[in-house]
């Protein structure tokens, strides 16, 4: 179970606030037994806390961290995200939001990217994480700031009007098998939180008829393809990005 924890460095009532938009409970009204993740506020950044874990660190958005890595922006599209994302690409839906790791570099890239999360938890993460790079100083260089929609991706892209250039997807990758290959602490969180992603294949379906140009599907490097018929693969550390051309794309 997930709670909301108070927090004596923000107003109660804020925190109330938080917990009743996001229908969670308090921590501190429940049995700590029944309580795995926690909701809480963690030097400046909300947060997920493990509590079957002490020695874990909290879960925040960091996408204000992933930016400052950069000399300057926009970046170039030299890697295999860039590449597979294209040189022609300006607008992006990132269907699959979680904790924002690729909508920073594709922020940081200058494209205008519209961020998707179904989780209203995540969702709420990824505001925050917003917020943080919205006053930002330690950011240089021109970006835009992406929107963040919380939907249902599969609905929000079949009743979109604007078609964007390119929708990407990250779902979630299939389950470690063996505990010496768990995934992070990070993902393994965030699939308590969004599941494991059954519908991909509909949202695959659903992206290839919104996208203008391409649809970008982000896949582990051992995991076969999220569907058949990629038009380019470019491969990364660990993951690769398969690119399925629109008509469009083609002309």
């Amino acid at each position: 179970m997930i709670a909301v924890g108070r927090d004596l460095d923000h107003d109660g009532d804020a925190m109330a606030r938080l917990a009743e938009r996001l229908g969670l409970p308090f921590a501190d009204l429940l049995d700590p037994n029944e309580v795995a993740l926690v909701l809480e506020y963690r030097d400046g950044r909300l947060s997920v806390s493990d509590r079957r874990d002490r020695r874990a660190r909290p879960v925040s958005v960091g996408i204000d961290r992933v930016l400052q890595r950069y000399a300057s922006l926009p970046a170039p599209r030299r890697g295999a995200l860039g590449r597979a994302i294209g040189k022609r690409t300006r607008t992006v839906v990132d269907a699959t939001a979680g904790w924002g790791a690729d909508l920073g570099l594709l922020v940081a890239m200058g494209l205008r990217v519209t961020a998707v999360e179904r989780s209203v938890v995540v969702a709420a993460l990824l505001a925050d994480g917003l917020n943080r790079l919205r006053h930002s100083t330690n950011v240089r260089g021109r970006f835009r700031m992406p929107r963040l929609m919380v939907a249902d991706a599969i609905g929000y892209l079949a009743d979109s009007v604007d078609a964007p250039d390119c929708v990407y997807l990250d779902p979630m990758f299939p389950p470690k098998r063996k505990r010496s290959a768990l995934a992070k602490r990070p993902l393994r969180v965030l699939r308590e939180l969004v599941g494991d992603d059954d519908d991909r294949r509909r949202l695959f379906a659903s992206a290839l008829t919104a996208a203008g140009k391409r649809v970008v599907v982000k896949r582990p490097d051992d995991a076969p393809p999220l569907e058949h018929g990629a038009d380019e693969s470019y491969a990364g550390k660990l993951v690769r990005y398969d690119v399925y051309f629109t008509g469009r794309e083609r002309i």
